[in-house]
């Protein structure tokens, strides 16, 4: 299975939803922030390996522990996924700090800043 199949992009949207879901509803960690989103999963073609790719809405301290959080529960949220999608193997989850949006609001902060001068 190559990297931009169709198969591996319909398994990539399907893991983005369900840790979506597992994370925003089933872990209980009280370090996860609540404003705390998966922008996007790459799962590699052997299905052994998953980048999942979280954005979280908040301080640097929010961000890390959210990330710490997630890397804890990593094996429940693991076992969650095998649950609810039947795949062959499931994935080892890595969780990535993805800082894109809060770069976006903030160049677009400052361009309304310039625009305004």
């Amino acid at each position: 299975m190559r990297k931009n199949s169709i198969k591996n992009t319909r398994i990539n949207g399907e893991v983005q939803r369900e840790l979506s879901r597992i994370i925003s509803r089933e872990v209980k960690d009280p370090r996860i922030a609540p404003m705390t989103s998966v922008v996007t999963v790459e799962v590699a073609p052997d299905l052994k390996q998953c980048k999942a790719y979280i954005s979280v809405l908040g301080n640097k301290e929010a961000q890390e522990n959210t990330i710490a959080g997630l890397k804890s529960s990593a094996g429940f949220i693991r076992r969650e996924l095998a649950h609810s999608i039947n795949l062959r193997n499931t994935p080892e989850i890595i969780f990535i700090l993805d800082q894109s949006i809060e770069y976006g609001v903030s160049m677009s902060r400052r361009i309304d800043e310039l625009n305004q001068e």
